[in-house]
């Protein structure tokens, strides 16, 4: 397993796992598994990265499914709102959804956003 839905995740996939070893699991829990296509996720990977810029010049692509904004200089009022149209205009014109944590640095934003990810029906998928 290259990647896990949060349904996999449930069903007790663990990452990395070669798909035979689960092949009951996958059966019992009527799991669909696909291919990789690594230059589609690239393709989308850029386009996130695209729309992200349009909120600050100052975007560091950290990873394929990661980047770090930062919004020093600008007049933010309020930061959950900016999160809502970041995250709303990326699902709008990429089809990806997201989490958006916002901190001062780039660890707690990452702290930030996992919580964001983890607990979404309270956060809305933001977290400050």
């Amino acid at each position: 397993m290259i990647s896990r839905s949060n349904e996999a995740k449930e069903a007790g996939i663990a990452m990395g796992v070669p798909a035979f070893q689960i092949k009951e699991l996958v059966k019992e829990k009527n799991v669909t598994l696909f291919s990789s296509n690594y230059a589609l996720y690239g393709d989308l990977s850029n386009r996130v990265m695209k729309v992200l810029e349009q909120f600050t010049p100052n975007l560091e692509i950290y990873s394929i499914d990661e980047a770090f904004l930062n919004f020093d200089g600008m007049n933010i009022a309020d930061y959950h709102n900016y999160g809502v149209q970041m995250k709303t205009r990326v699902q709008k014109w990429t089809g990806i959804p997201v989490c958006i944590g916002f901190d001062e640095t780039k660890a707690l934003s990452k702290v930030a956003n996992k919580i964001a990810k983890k607990f979404q029906e309270r956060t809305q998928g933001i977290y400050i």
